[in-house]
């Protein structure tokens, strides 16, 4: 029997259908647990029951510290001297898409990262991992030179109609804002370098730092891209006593390009 201050109360599950989110979406999720009184795997498998066997979880798996120049890799090195920043960086583990844990995305991601079954992609900074139907072709062929554009999980998803669902967390970290920044005319770019897998001479194997050119990334702005987002395109709820929003990845792109294009100088 309910007692008298649940009577009514919805389950996660419950709440996601309240939401919006329905079987056989391809969802990319961005969760901030803490004050939501959910744990990751209650979340995951409330996600996974709601989107069914046709339906695909995916979350970012990132690893912005396998860099030379990322804030993230910067704030371990600070206060280092030179010899001891040569040190640090030829001590950094290479990327593996089955090991390394991902930075700075929450628990709830790590957990779907760590899940039976799931798949990720191979970029050594912006991976994505993801669970069900569509898993491993989302992430398959995720190019190097593609940290966020077309050719990434995040592009084949919004060609299909893919939705985003934020739980607890603003839009300064909605990843699908990045997109637009591929699609802007000439959009600027530059050098990035991580630490990876290689092929040696003989067959064998070893770890060494790659370098390669893509779109400049600049989340800086999207807060403010996000407050201008309309409503009318946004469906806003509850999860476990915090807020959500649910909205479309075409949407969302297509909005944050015309932010830009009018905006960014």
């Amino acid at each position: 029997m309910r007692s008298p201050g649940t009577a009514g109360a919805l389950t996660p599950a419950g709440e996601l259908r309240r939401l919006g989110v329905r079987p056989g979406a391809r969802l990319l999720v961005h969760a901030a647990l803490r004050g939501t009184g959910l744990r990751a795997e209650v979340l995951r498998d409330a996600l996974t029951d709601v989107l069914g066997p046709h339906g695909t979880l995916v979350v970012p798996a990132f690893t912005s510290e396998n860099s030379r120049t990322s804030t993230a890799h910067l704030e371990r090195i600070a206060g280092l001297s030179e010899p001891q920043v040569r040190e640090f960086r030829a001590r950094m583990p290479a990327f593996d898409p089955r090991r390394t844990p991902s930075q700075g995305v929450g628990r709830f991601a790590e957990t779907v990262r760590t899940s039976p079954g799931a798949a990720r992609s191979a970029h050594p900074q912006t991976s994505f991992a993801a669970l069900g139907k569509d898993a491993r072709r989302l992430c398959a062929g995720h190019r190097l030179e593609c940290h966020l554009g077309e050719e990434s999980p995040l592009g084949r998803m919004c060609g299909e109609g893919g939705q985003v669902l934020m739980i607890n967390v603003g839009f300064s970290s909605c990843t699908a804002f990045h997109l637009a920044e591929y699609r802007i005319p000439e959009p600027p770019l530059r050098m990035y370098d991580c630490v990876v897998k290689v092929n040696l001479p003989g067959g064998r194997r070893g770890e060494g730092w790659t370098t390669y050119e893509d779109v400049a990334l600049d989340d800086s702005d999207f807060a403010q891209i996000g407050d201008a987002f309309p409503d009318s395109r946004l469906r806003r709820g509850r999860l476990g006593g915090a807020g959500a929003v649910l909205f479309s990845i075409p949407d969302a792109v297509g909005h944050a390009l015309d932010w830009m294009t009018e905006n960014r100088r």
